[in-house]
This record gives structure tokens, sequence and C-alpha cells, in this order.
């Protein structure tokens, strides 16, 4: 231990340890870009700092998820496109039935067709995501609907459960993002129940029912006008999903300002810093080597 210097070497000492850590500090921000690593760093700016990188975090939890579900939200309004299409079909298939020149056998090939439709309309419920039923609701492992026309009723009950799944959006709120297959194809409503309507009319054109093939026909309307909302549901679902990822990306880049502008290194003043002390250091080893000798950091040395 050095306790007998001159207050002229203590005072010395002090220099040199200050400029050598001004060094120090000044080498890490240029090799790391940052001017904090630990706590001593900046105290009054750590929990600011903190809490910017908790929230850069989740938001970027929470854009990952809304990246997940929006697959599943296309998939969605896919099928129910698709489901619109083939609903149109069945009701061309049920004006066709209705013409007076339309013999059995014509009635009979068309309630193939739509007995074909009906299938492909319960084969898109079961469509899957990841290996999971997007419109079996919270209970996704398991398929919605089954259809076998020799049964009666030909179709199964809803295998599924209700869909209570939200996802977040960046900003804290939440929002549904699926319904079921039962809410969609099956609704309890039985003048807007697509698989109904449908099936009533295969069975009138099966039987050759002239004014049973008229009546499914007009009762096509409401569900026509039902699935078609339900397809709406999906294509604004589709634009919250897009909007909050749009909302996420700025929320992130302004989080990641923030935490730049508390974090970063001012490159060029570091270099700077670097450079005057490195002056700083030899101008004052120089000036020490002038003192004269015969003092005990003199021996020391």
């Amino acid at each position: 231990m050095l306790t007998s210097l001159t207050p002229a070497n203590q005072q010395f000492v002090r220099d040199i340890d200050r400029l050598s850590e001004q060094m120090r500090t000044a080498q890490q921000q240029i090799s790391t870009g940052k001017r904090i690593h630990t706590i001593a760093d900046d105290p009054d700016q750590i929990s600011t700092l903190l809490q910017a990188r908790a929230d850069l975090e989740g938001s970027r939890v929470t854009s990952a998820n809304l990246g997940r579900v929006q697959s599943e939200v296309d998939a969605g309004e896919q099928a129910i496109q698709s489901g619109v299409k083939l609903f149109e079909r069945v009701r061309t298939l049920g004006a066709a039935g209705t013409s007076d020149t339309s013999s059995a056998e014509t009635r009979a090939a068309l309630a193939q067709e739509v007995a074909a439709i009906y299938e492909e309309l319960v084969g898109l419920t079961n469509t899957t995501v990841e290996g999971r039923f997007i419109f079996s609701g919270d209970q996704d492992q398991v398929s919605p609907y089954q259809l076998d026309l020799t049964k009666t009723p030909p179709l199964s009950a809803y295998g599924g459960s209700a869909a209570t799944r939200q996802v977040q959006h960046p900003n804290g709120t939440t929002f549904p993002v699926s319904r079921t297959a039962q809410e969609i194809f099956d609704s309890t409503d039985p003048s807007t129940n697509v698989f109904k309507a449908v099936d009533a009319l295969r069975i009138a054109l099966q039987a050759n029912d002239r004014t049973g093939i008229r009546t499914a026909v007009q009762n096509l309307d409401k569900p026509d006008i039902f699935l078609n909302r339900q397809l709406s549901f999906y294509g604004t679902t589709q634009q919250k999903i897009a909007d909050a990822k749009e909302f996420g990306s700025r929320y992130q880049l302004q989080l990641q300002t923030q935490i730049g502008a508390i974090e970063d290194a001012d490159t060029t003043y570091a270099i700077l810093t670097l450079s005057q002390a490195k002056v700083n250091q030899q101008a004052a080893f120089e000036a020490h080597a002038q003192i004269p000798h015969g003092s005990l950091f003199d021996f020391l040395r």
C-alpha cells in the first residue's frame, strides 16, 4: 500500500485512475454501442429501461399470437367463402328443379348433386389449421360434424363447444376471432339454418315433390343472407388483425426508439472522449516525469 504518498502524488494517482475509468467506459461504449451495462451506469434510468424492455417483449409475443391467429381466420374466411359459392350452386339446382320441364329422373340427378354439395359443406366445417379444428370452438381436437346420408337424420350432433377464445390487441384490448360450425351452418333458428335448408331441398328433389321443391327454394333466401353475414364477420376480423399488427409494429418501433435513447451510446462522443483521455493521460505522465525525484512515490517507481 502507498500510504506515504505526498498530496501531489495522491492527486496524480486519482487523476490517472479517473482517466483510466474514462478510457475503459469509452472503449466499452464503442465496442458494444451501449452506454448502460450495469445499474451503476445510470441508476435513474434503469426502471424506465426495464419497463420499456418488458413492454417490447410483451408486444412481440402479442404480434406473434396475432400471426398464428391470422392463419386460422384466413382459413375460416376461405372455407366460408367456399360455402357461399356452394350455396349459390344449391339455389341454381333448386331453381332447375322447379322447372315444368324437369322430369323425375332429372330431379333425382339434381338431388344427387345437392347431396354432394351437402357433403362438401359438412366437409368445410372440418377445416383444420396446425391440427386444430377451427370451427369446433374451444374443443378444437374434435370434429364438429359428420354426415351419413343413409341415416335419419343424416347429420350428427355438433361435436365441439362454444368459441370463447379471444386474441389480445397490442393496445391491451381483446376481440373474438372465430365462430363455431354450429353458429355458421347449423343455426338454432330453423329459418337461417344452412344445413336444414340444403337437406330439405335434397329430400324434396329426391321425392319429385314439386310443391316441396318450391317451398325449399323459397326457404333458401334467409340462410343465404345469414351465411354471408358469417363471411362478413371473418372479413371484419381479418381487418382487425391487420390493424392490430400494424399498431403493434408502430408501438414496437416507438419502444425501440425509447430504449435506444436511454441505453445507446453516442459513439462519436465516446471516440472523442477516449482520444481526449489518452491525450490527458499522456500529458499527465509527462508532467509528472518533470517533478524532482526524491519522494517515496519516486522510490516505489
